[in-house]
């Protein structure tokens, strides 16, 4: 792919979801040629072709096929059962078993591995066909998710949060299969106990009171579902990356994602330490608003206009070795020092954040110490721009 396509693909991106986006909520790259006496047409192949750990380009989670310009991943679908016999329709996103990660082309995570602690982690036995089943863990999918913002000046937190998917106290996305190595892998659950009758709908407008939110449209004859994306950045590198699930009902329910309270047994605030299964997400209460700002970011503005809140991911592949799809959400707020200074700004990589806390400039929400909010989010890294 010469880097004019590439780059065609990039600007494309600002039509995510069907949806023209300002230079605020837009996250792709300018061309090269501009500022330059040379066409487009002149430029080489991004570097990220014959390396990826170069800058360009990168699809990351490959076992789907990605639409850039409408912010999608359609992928495999997967059906298994529980013990007791009822469908479980998922995906799969990430796996300790490196070997398996590359031939199916999900994200390898090793870090996955010390997710099993309490209910961390589901257990499943794989039976012939290729069948998982499951020993535990159900979604409800029929709960219609409801937000309502606060007031215009404080909309964070909302004042109306309810998930529209809910796992019971047992399901967790993460799943070890105890007869086939003890590997974890990152399955999120589609719909549950439901037949393929129920969530046929390949041209789109599903059902929601039957799969998940972020679904655009599915297709059980072949297997495959279509995915919303998620925009941020990673390492000052703007991603889209898939956002499934949560520990705690309020960001499951701004992120459009299931409810998975399982997943508070996995330890947060000890990434990088040993045996930790988590990597950190920073996102911000009160960064500035509108999807017309170029400094466009968090919370508060993604309640009022509905659009990404622009977080920021820690090491994903190919730019670090601890990326895991378990985020420990560390949640930031400007002070009204560092506003009047005016220093608010987008901030798009980890230790650039981390400075502004040290000095003092960004806090815990309501001036508390800065670190984890004490909430998971399961989003697997689906691709960078470069």
């Amino acid at each position: 792919m010469r880097f004019t396509k590439a780059l065609l693909l990039l600007s494309a991106a600002t039509l995510l979801n069907g949806q023209t986006a300002g230079p605020g909520c837009a996250i792709n790259p300018a061309s090269p040629s501009v500022g330059a006496d040379v066409p487009i047409t002149y430029f080489a192949p991004p570097p990220s072709v014959s390396d990826p750990k170069l800058v360009g380009p990168l699809q990351l989670l490959t076992a789907g096929t990605l639409d850039a310009n409408a912010g999608t991943l359609t992928m495999p679908l997967y059906r298994g059962r529980l013990r007791d016999g009822r469908s479980v329709w998922y995906v799969l996103t990430d796996t300790t078993d490196e070997g398996n990660a590359k031939a199916l082309g999900i994200n390898f995570s090793p870090k996955l591995n010390f997710s099993a602690t309490g209910r961390g982690a589901r257990t499943a036995t794989l039976e012939k066909g290729g069948v998982l089943v499951f020993d535990q863990g159900e979604v409800d999918f029929s709960p219609v998710r409801r937000i309502e913002p606060g007031p215009a000046a404080n909309p964070f937190p909302p004042t109306v949060a309810m998930p529209g998917s809910r796992g019971d106290a047992s399901y967790s996305p993460l799943v070890r299969i105890v007869n086939a190595g003890g590997h974890i892998y990152n399955a999120p659950m589609i719909a549950f106990d439901v037949s393929a009758e129920q969530i046929t709908f390949p041209g789109g407008t599903p059902n929601f009171g039957f799969v998940h939110d972020k679904v655009l449209r599915i297709d059980p004859r072949a297997m495959t579902v279509t995915l919303r994306l998620t925009t941020g950045f990673s390492f000052a590198k703007p991603v889209l990356y898939l956002s499934l699930d949560a520990s705690a009902a309020l960001p499951a329910t701004m992120e459009e994602v299931t409810f998975a309270p399982a997943l508070s047994d996995i330890a947060i605030g000890e990434d990088d330490s040993a045996f930790s299964a988590v990597e950190r997400l920073f996102a911000f209460v009160n960064g500035p608003r509108g999807c017309e700002n170029p400094q466009r970011q968090g919370f508060e503005s993604a309640l009022l206009d509905g659009r990404s809140p622009q977080n920021v991911l820690g090491g994903i592949p190919t730019v670090a070795n601890d990326y895991s799809p378990m985020w420990d959400v560390n949640l930031g707020e400007w002070t009204q020092s560092a506003i009047a200074l005016q220093y608010r700004s987008r901030l798009i990589e980890e230790f650039q954040i981390l400075s502004f806390a040290e000095r003092g400039f960004i806090t815990g929400p309501g001036g508390s110490k800065y670190g984890s909010a004490g909430f998971i989010v399961n989003c697997p890294i689906v691709f960078r721009f470069l």
